[in-house]
């Protein structure tokens, strides 16, 4: 009995504390619309959530501010009045057999029904990764697996993908172009928006000397602020943060 009479005090001092917080009309008379009162309950806005998906690029490896691209360019919308809560899912020499293992366990804990959570993946530098002879993943399965990510991933949350970037290694970068036009041409037939960087990247002296002077392949700060910027430019990108 003892139990059940403290429960009965911790629950009417609990509707109590509810009943205060509606407006006059809901509190009033024996019944309570539990619905309307619920609803005012719920936030009025929703915070963007972004999983940014991909390899030792996405996770800004080499970068000496430890913001990489995907936190600068979330840096600079949160400059700009966006909220955004941002994700990074980038591992060091994961390839595109690795994220089809893992994206979704790794995104549905963060992004939970009812929020608006978004994708942006970039990964395929690993894959024409040569070991033993031969690149990593072939280069039909990778193709096989971008298509299974990001097939999966439209049905359940607006997507991007971002190009993957060159390295040093001239006929690896060769290799990665290759790959990339076949990424944009799945992206095309799903309907994702897709930022080809390889162009803009191979020629720019920031990112190529950074990349050289390091690894061979990840730039410092100046290369992943230069990628930042590419991203931030694109309409896709711009079209996000106004939605």
């Amino acid at each position: 009995m003892g139990y059940l009479y403290l429960a009965s005090i911790i629950t009417g001092l609990a509707w109590s504390y509810l009943r205060a917080d509606l407006p006059v009309g809901l509190r009033r008379g024996k019944g309570l619309n539990l619905c309307a009162s619920a609803s005012l309950l719920t936030p009025r806005f929703k915070l963007m959530r972004i999983c940014f998906i991909g390899d030792s690029f996405v996770n800004g490896t080499g970068d000496t501010q430890y913001l990489g691209w995907t936190g600068r360019i979330c840096a600079a919308a949160q400059s700009q009045g966006k909220d955004i809560t941002h994700y990074n899912l980038g591992v060091r020499r994961d390839t595109s057999a690795g994220i089809l293992c893992r994206w979704q366990a790794e995104t549905a804990a963060r992004l939970p029904d009812g929020q608006d959570g978004r994708l942006v993946f970039s990964f395929g530098v690993n894959d024409t990764t040569m070991e033993d002879g031969d690149p990593r993943i072939s280069y039909g399965k990778s193709v096989d697996n971008a298509c299974r990510i990001l097939e999966e991933a439209c049905r359940q949350y607006p997507v991007l993908m971002i190009g993957s970037p060159p390295t040093a290694d001239l006929e690896q970068t060769g290799r990665i172009r290759r790959l990339n036009q076949e990424y944009s041409r799945v992206c095309a037939e799903l309907g994702v928006p897709y930022l080809s960087v390889i162009e803009r990247l191979t020629d720019a002296e920031v990112w190529v000397s950074e990349a050289i002077a390091y690894d061979g392949a990840h730039p410092r700060s100046g290369g992943y602020a230069l990628l930042a910027g590419l991203v931030q430019e694109w309409p896709a990108w711009q079209d996000w943060l106004k939605s």
